[in-house]
Order: C-alpha cells, then sequence, then structure tokens
C-alpha cells in the first residue's frame, strides 16, 4: 500500500520536491511498522515526527509561496489546515484503538492519498507559477 515518491510528483522547486520526498518515506514508515507489529511507542513516534514534519513543511511552503506572492496562497493555508487537523484526528484514532493496523492502514492510506492529491493538484501549480515568473 506503499506509494513510492517518483518523478511525476516533481513540482520543480528543490526545497518542496525535498521534502515530498521524506514525507513519503515517513508515511510509508508508519504503514511498515504498523504492518510488521511495532510497539505503540515506536508507531507514536513516527506520529510525532509525521506530525513536525508537516508543520515545518507546510510553514516552509508558505512562507514561499508569500516570497513570490503566489495567488492561490490562501486556498493551499485552507488545504494545509485540513491536513494538520485530520492528522490529529487519526493521531486520536489511534491511541483510542489501542495497537490496531486497520487505524494505521486506513491512516497511511489517507496521508498517501492526500499528498499525491494535493502535489498533483495544488502543489504542482506552484511550480508552473514559478516557470512563469521566471520567463
Amino acid at each position: 500500500m506503499a506509494i513510492l515518491w517518483n518523478k511525476k510528483l516533481e513540482v520543480g522547486v528543490s526545497l518542496i520536491d525535498e521534502q515530498h520526498k521524506e514525507w513519503f518515506g515517513k508515511a510509508s514508515q508508519l504503514f511498515e511498522a504498523g504492518k510488521s507489529g511495532k510497539s505503540k511507542e515506536y508507531i507514536m513516534q513516527m506520529f510525532d515526527f509525521l506530525d513536525d514534519y508537516t508543520k515545518t513543511h507546510f510553514r516552509d511552503e508558505e512562507k514561499y509561496m508569500q516570497s513570490i506572492n503566489y495567488p492561490e496562497y490562501n486556498q493551499q493555508k485552507q488545504m494545509h489546515e485540513g491536513f494538520i487537523n485530520r492528522l490529529a484526528e487519526l493521531r486520536k484514532e489511534y491511541e483510542t484503538a489501542g495497537a490496531n493496523i486497520t487505524v494505521i492502514i486506513g491512516a497511511n492510506q489517507f496521508i498517501l492519498d492526500w499528498l499525491t492529491n494535493h502535489i498533483s493538484n495544488a502543489d504542482k501549480k506552484i511550480g508552473d507559477y514559478v516557470r512563469k515568473l521566471n520567463k
């Protein structure tokens, strides 16, 4: 169920692309941890990392968008806030359900689907905008 990073997901902004690659790797590690029955503490550490990394990435991406006066900044910010809220809900579900593989699979699927769709549909527009600025 892990989705690997591929060239089709490149935005064309190196900072953003490098962070996206890291994010995919960590989301896949969360899935693998659940699938292989790692301890609840380990899985909670993965959720902690994803939460921290997500906030750092979104902050960096939003700062970048502001620096180039990206016209869809507000829409991106709203999508980012929605993802952070959903990630917190998934973490609570896991804490409540205990070491439940179904919750981890659902969390992983949501994270990877959201990342793939968000990068393909929203973040790629940032790269397009930057290329137009540089023409």
